[in-house]
This record gives C-alpha cells, sequence and structure tokens, in this order.
C-alpha cells in the first residue's frame, strides 16, 4: 500500500518535471504565441475596463429617465470632449513647460556641480540625452498646436479604434452582460454572487473615489502653483493628477519635480513650494481623501507601499498603477472568506490534535 502510494507521489513529480522540461524547451514557440494572444486580447480589456469605469455614470443617467441610448451618447460625448481640450488646447502648451522644466532639472545639476565640487557630468550628459530624445520624440506627435496623427503608427491607431468602438458596444450592453453573469453565480452558487458584488462595490467605490481625486488634484495643484507663481504650474497640476496613479510615491515625485524646478528660478519660489507642498499635502491627506473616499477602500500604507513594491518589481510601470486596485481586491476578498479561513484553520488545528491524541494513545497500548 505504501510503494503503491509512494509510486504513485513519483509518477506525479515526473509528469511534472517532463511538463517543465517541454515547456522551457518550446518557450520560443508558446511565448510567441502568448504575445500574439496578447496584442488580440489587449483592447478588448481596455475596452472593458473603460465600459466597466463609465457604466455607473450612464446608469445614473438611466435613473433620471435618460434612454440608455443616449445616456452613451452623453458620456462618451463627455470624454471625448474632455480629450479633445486636452489634445488641442492643453498639449501644445505642456510641450513648452516640459521643455522649460528640463531645462530646469540640467541647470540644478549644474549648479549643484559649480558649487558644491561635485562630479555629476556623467549624470547630466546622460539626463540630457534622455531629455532630448524625449523632446524629439514628443515633437514628432505635437505640430502646429495640435497632435499629428499620423505620425503614429498604424498599430497603435487601431488599438485606439478597436477599443473604442468595443468600449462603446460593451457599454451599450453592460447591463446585460452585468445580470448574465449575476444569474450565472446565482445558479452555481449565492455565496459566489455575494462575493462578486462585494468585490464589484469595493472597486466601483474605488474607481468613482480615483477619477474624483485625479480631477480634484489637477485643479488643486494647478491653481497652487499659479498662485505662487510657479512658470510650470499647468504642467506640474497635470503630473501630479496622472502621479496619482502611484500611490504615495507618486505625489513625491512631482513635489521633487517641482521643488528642483523652483530652486533653479530663485529661493523665495524654493520656499513657497515647499510651504505649498506641506499645505496640499496636508489638505489631501486629512480633508480630501477622507472626504471622497469615507470609510470604503481602507487600505493601510504599508500595505499599499509594499504592493507598489511588489508591482513594480514583478510588471514594472503596469504593476504600479494596477497594484492598489489589486490590493483592494486582495483584501476585499480576505475580508469576505475570513470566517470560511478561520474555521479551516481551526479544522486542521483540530485534526492535528486528534492524530496527536490518536497516535499518543496507540503508544499507550503498544507499551
Amino acid at each position: 500500500m505504501i510503494k503503491n502510494r509512494l509510486d504513485y507521489k513519483l509518477i506525479n513529480v515526473a509528469l511534472i518535471a517532463v511538463i517543465v522540461y517541454l515547456i522551457y524547451n518550446t518557450g520560443n514557440l508558446w511565448l510567441s504565441f502568448v504575445g500574439k494572444l496578447i496584442q488580440i486580447i489587449t483592447p478588448f480589456f481596455f475596452a472593458f475596463i473603460v465600459a466597466y469605469a463609465l457604466y455607473p455614470m450612464v446608469n445614473y443617467l438611466q435613473s433620471k429617465r435618460i434612454p440608455k441610448f443616449l445616456s452613451v451618447v452623453i458620456v462618451l460625448g463627455l470624454i471625448i470632449g474632455l480629450v479633445a481640450i486636452l489634445i488641442i488646447l492643453i498639449v501644445p502648451l505642456l510641450f513648452g513647460q516640459l521643455t522649460s522644466l528640463f531645462n530646469g532639472i540640467i541647470a540644478f545639476l549644474k549648479e549643484l556641480t559649480v558649487n558644491y565640487d561635485l562630479n555629476l557630468g556623467s549624470v547630466q550628459d546622460s539626463l540630457s540625452a534622455s531629455f532630448n530624445d524625449i523632446i524629439m520624440n514628443l515633437s514628432k506627435y505635437v505640430s502646429n498646436g495640435a497632435i499629428n496623427v499620423i505620425s503614429m503608427s498604424l498599430g497603435v491607431i487601431s488599438t485606439i479604434v478597436i477599443a473604442f468602438a468595443a468600449s462603446i458596444y460593451l457599454l451599450i450592453d453592460m447591463a446585460k452582460i452585468r445580470n448574465t453573469f449575476k444569474q450565472f453565480l446565482l445558479s452555481k452558487s449565492k455565496r459566489a454572487y455575494t462575493y462578486f458584488k462585494t468585490l464589484d462595490t469595493e472597486m466601483k467605490n474605488y474607481l468613482t473615489g480615483f477619477m474624483k481625486i485625479v480631477v480634484i488634484t489637477l485643479f488643486e495643484y494647478t491653481i497652487a502653483f499659479l498662485i505662487i507663481g510657479h512658470p510650470n504650474a499647468i504642467l506640474l497640476g497635470f503630473l501630479a493628477a496622472v502621479a496619482t496613479l502611484i500611490p504615495y510615491f507618486g505625489g513625491m515625485i512631482t513635489n521633487v519635480i517641482a521643488a528642483i524646478t523652483a530652486f533653479v528660478i530663485s529661493p523665495t519660489l524654493f520656499i513657497k513650494t515647499v510651504i505649498c507642498f506641506f499645505i496640499l499635502s496636508s489638505i489631501d491627506g486629512y480633508v480630501i481623501n477622507p472626504f471622497v473616499y469615507g470609510k470604503t477602500n481602507e487600505v493601510h500604507p504599508l500595505v499599499v507601499i509594499f504592493a507598489v513594491f511588489t508591482g513594480g518589481i514583478l510588471f514594472g510601470i503596469i504593476g504600479i498603477i494596477i497594484s492598489l486596485p489589486l490590493a483592494i481586491a486582495i483584501l476585499a476578498t480576505y475580508k469576505f472568506y475570513k470566517n470560511d479561513i478561520n474555521e479551516k484553520i481551526e479544522d486542521i488545528k483540530f485534526e492535528k490534535k486528534k492524530k496527536r491524541i490518536l497516535k499518543k494513545r496507540t503508544n499507550n497500548e503498544k507499551s
């Protein structure tokens, strides 16, 4: 009996070893296949994310007795209008401020080199080359105050078009998709349905709060930097808004960039910028974030830092961006199944204790 069981385990180990060996030796084949599969899925994945994020807005308009199709048109029209304004009016302005920002950073490094006798020549040359490459690449797309779509690759354009078209149809049918998934879960398990409903609520709270934070941060930081007279106020406002994708560290990066450029211009502006940081950080941490998120999506700062670090190590910038929603989903899952996990742990402890008692009793009987 023991021999048969041992042979069975050895066979499983041998099969796993063979599978791993085959996967390793055919890596080029299946990696190429996976890469093509990812290319196919990517636009539809982003389309679903967009439709999922915009569905609450469509649902709200429908609750005001606006027809579904008209609600979808209004929401997409607002989004397209905002993007168009951003591209036509803001992007050229940001492009000019970006050049000024890069020049300010290089000037800051030069001043450190001269005043403190530091050897930063290699860093300065490397940054100058990188900044020039960025400016040259951006200039291909920004021409005469508008985005030059012709310069964009066919692959990027096709991906955007497919994702946009798919998001429209997904947004129209999102209620049907959600109801179908709901009926499927209810037919399988009521507990599974409750779990996904909880997860959906957590994600909806996160997305709603995140979009509000992005808009508030954009206006808050732009207005604050305009008040203190920072020359890159609009750019820094957009950087602060985009940096909300990176919890904690995104704001630090924006603050450091603003401080460096302010230091090059004048000590007075540098002091104003530092004071502005402390005021804005306090407002964000103690007023805006608690007001927007309330008691939902409460995540400990250490968990957020660990999630961001882990996501960056595993998947780069994409991992950093998805780290917070993924952490929220994991915590929501743990909270939902916490009682089940604790009961399972107690059952395991009970079984181990039972085995020890039986083993002890058997040993006593033998003796």
